[in-house]
């Protein structure tokens, strides 16, 4: 079968990340002797006559449609994406007659809106390589399922889980707009913030890859594509169990280096160990302490307390660790005395990058979804599928944005709203300089060199 996949995706905050999900998809149906092609909205430019004109060409049997994010959950600055998908499914429709499949993070967490949304034909909920195969092997065989959704299946084991196949074309655009390349260690993730979807869409327990695996698809995109940096995509990258250790012990053993960045949880990490990731090209970090206060942060669902992502904070930076932290204020359990402690709690700390957001968007299967009904935040029929936002009912929404904005108005290192810089930061990226470039915010660092 000709399979041809869309990523649908156009978020480029903070810096466009190639559409892994999407590999993947392309590597297991291509192994099963299926002929695919990856195309991208972004790459096309957001045009539905580019996206159109790619169809009509290659004349595929079957479409499948990635769905990263429904929306960029950010209250201040708010966009919905799902129209797009519409858009998309809506010139398909003009162009072929082939069947369309949705799929992907976003789609599976509120699939049969989306579909109904978007008049696709079918949808795949959850992990897809599984799924995408036995739907195309059934396809070619004139068999299509009863019922436009289908899944989940049984989560793969870790070993399982294989490369991405990554589209020349597709990677050299992202790595043009930043030179990230983004691979996958490890599914699931077994913590228990409120807000998060990982633990319903990927599981509670970790399924990790093979380190060797991993090791390979860092010399791939190497060698191959010239990548010049890494973002690891894990929920999680430092996890508990370790597992990310055994990733950066095969970096080393293989004398594999490269500049990278990740997800970093504020809790375990100690000078030795960041050392060592060092070696192996550790750079930037993105540190989820979500809240700013002990109070918040246990409301959250939070393992930590704001002691940790102070001691977390000191131990990247002395070691010259890129990093950035990501707040979010009008958590449950916030007040405004824990909205002016947070403030100074984020001022406190040094040498570091806080983006802060205001609200969270709340998604379906939540803890955070059932405290909102709980508190009246929401009532409980809602289907979520627009963005909807969870503010504590003890802050006021026009005193938060004007204290939030007054504490942070003109502190270099600390953006409200959240993509203060997006423009920046892109125009810097086409011009050539790589990674997440934290550091332009920083006084006390100089400015990247040009790749």
């Amino acid at each position: 079968m000709r399979i041809l996949l869309i990523s649908s995706n156009v978020t480029t905050s903070p810096y466009p990340i190639y559409p892994i999900g999407l590999g993947m998809i392309s590597a297991a149906l291509a192994n099963s002797g299926h002929e695919v092609l990856q195309t991208d909205f972004l790459f096309n430019e957001t045009s539905l006559e580019a996206s159109g004109n790619e169809i009509r060409d290659y004349n595929p049997d079957i479409i499948g449609i990635s769905v990263r994010n429904i929306d960029n959950v950010n209250f201040m600055n708010n966009k919905y994406y799902i129209d797009n998908v519409k858009n998309i499914v809506s010139r398909i429709r003009e162009v072929s007659d082939a069947k369309v499949v949705l799929g992907g993070a976003g789609f599976s967490l509120i699939p049969a809106q989306i579909l109904q949304e978007t008049g696709a034909d079918y949808g795949v909920i959850g992990e897809g390589e599984r799924l995408m195969v036995e739907f195309a092997d059934n396809a070619a065989k004139g068999i299509f399922p009863e019922k436009p959704l289908i899944g989940p299946s049984p989560m793969m084991p870790g070993l399982e889980i294989g490369s991405s196949l990554y589209d020349e074309r597709l990677l050299q655009f992202y790595l043009h707009s930043g030179s990230i390349a983004s691979i996958q260690t490890k599914r699931g993730c077994a913590y228990k913030c409120v807000y998060c979807t990982y633990p319903q869409l990927e599981g509670k327990t970790l399924r990790k890859r093979n380190p060797s695996a991993v090791v390979e698809d860092i010399r791939h995109l190497k060698e191959k594509f010239n990548s010049k940096y890494i973002f690891f995509v894990d929920s999680v990258f430092n996890d508990d169990e370790g597992a990310y250790l055994e990733v950066v012990d095969e970096m080393l053993r293989q004398d594999v280096s490269i500049p990278w960045t990740a997800f970093i949880k504020p809790g375990g990490l100690t000078d030795e160990i960041v050392q060592k990731m060092k070696k192996t090209g550790f750079a930037a970090a993105e540190v989820g302490a979500d809240a700013a206060c002990d109070t918040t942060l246990k409301a959250m669902g939070k393992n930590f307390r704001f002691k940790d992502i102070e001691e977390c904070n000191d131990i990247l930076c002395r070691n010259g660790i890129a990093t950035s932290h990501f707040f979010m204020f009008g958590c449950p359990g916030e007040t405004e005395d824990t909205v002016r402690e947070g403030i100074a709690n984020v001022l406190s700390l040094k040498s570091c990058v806080a983006f802060i957001f205001m609200g969270i968007r709340i998604l379906p299967g939540t803890p955070l979804a059932k405290i909102a009904v709980r508190e009246g935040v929401i009532p409980a029929e809602l289907d979520l599928l627009k963005p909807v936002y969870y503010l504590s009912p003890k802050v006021d929404r026009e005193w938060l944005e004007q204290t939030l904005t007054s504490a942070f108005d003109g502190v270099r290192n600390c953006l409200f709203p959240p993509d203060a810089m997006d423009n920046s930061l892109q125009i810097l990226h086409k011009l050539g300089y790589t990674g997440p470039m934290w550091d332009l915010l920083l006084s006390e660092r100089k400015r990247p060199r040009h790749a």
